[in-house]
């Protein structure tokens, strides 16, 4: 802006400048008159942060990452892990990225089912052990999964423990790419299992107790009980995109995963909560248009 009077208005010689800065930046745009334009040295290339085809994956975190109830009822199957399965249905992100051959050799999987983000620094410690050029983060859900909503970690503590993992990742492999999925929409999950008979039964079980207990009570408290779990959730995956930005070598899906509709197809026929073969194979195809996307 251009020096004002006491009264406000703009000096004249002020504005004479600004206007032959202004022509004489639209002469030399046009090239008229000037001397010959000299060619502009060529930036030197740089190593981008991000490596779009890293040449090993660690995966940490909890029962969806070992393929929980996708096989088998109550049983893990880590061969349909999204992050590191090798089974040709599934097609998981390892797999993918690095072809099966390579991925059986160069890919670990350290997740936890029933593991929580106070879990997340000593798996990520067994992770870095591997010296991983990338390593995949899926964890929350049994953070929000309690017997109680007011057992549910809290937010605060969620993002301490999600920040000493990283910082334990770091000590090890300072220079290990890091994926990190957002939590699904656990409520979506309820809306769609709570059809099925059988998966009720088995939730009754102990699965996410504060989403899915009373599967079919829709008075006031049970819909204030969820709402809670849904708000949780959503700061949770709040935290995770927070602390990944501060993170140069850090990437989210984005809230994809949270975003993804998962329909009975996409769940697990024996617990309706966990995803199926199916479900897995979603996760895989989201967690690697996020990891291959190229940056500007």
């Amino acid at each position: 802006m251009g020096e004002r009077t006491s009264r406000g208005r703009r000096r004249p010689w002020a504005a004479s400048v600004a206007l032959a800065a202004v022509t004489a930046l639209g002469a030399g745009a046009c090239g008229g008159g000037g001397p010959a334009e000299s060619k502009a040295s060529p930036s030197p290339t740089r190593t981008p942060l991000w490596d779009t085809s890293p040449a090993s994956v660690a995966a940490v975190g909890d029962s969806i990452t070992r393929g929980f109830d996708a096989c088998t009822v109550l049983s893990d199957c880590p061969e349909v892990s999204w992050a590191t399965g090798d089974s040709a249905e599934v097609d998981s992100l390892a797999v993918r990225l690095l072809g099966r051959k390579a991925a059986a050799g160069r890919s670990w999987n350290h997740a936890v089912t029933g593991a929580r983000m106070a879990d997340l620094p000593a798996q990520m410690a067994r992770a870095a052990g591997h010296r991983p050029e990338l390593v995949t983060v899926m964890v929350g859900a049994n953070d929000a999964c309690r017997s109680s909503t007011a057992a549910m970690t809290p937010v605060a503590e969620f993002r301490a423990r999600f920040e000493a993992a990283l910082r334990t990742l770091r000590a090890t492999a300072p220079r290990a790419q890091v994926y990190v999925s957002s939590i699904p929409d656990l409520k979506r999950l309820w809306s769609q299992g709570r059809t099925s008979a059988l998966g009720k039964q088995v939730w009754k079980l102990g699965i996410c107790p504060t989403m899915l207990g009373d599967a079919d009570a829709l008075d006031a408290a049970a819909t204030e009980r969820r709402a809670t779990v849904e708000q949780r959730v959503r700061d949770y995956n709040e935290v995770l995109a927070d602390v990944c930005a501060e993170d140069r070598r850090c990437r989210t899906d984005g809230g994809a995963v949270y975003a993804y509709r998962f329909g009975t197809g996409q769940l697990s026929r024996w617990d309706w909560f966990h995803p199926s073969v199916d479900g897995q194979a979603r996760l895989a195809a989201i967690a690697y248009r996020a990891v291959t996307e190229k940056t500007p």
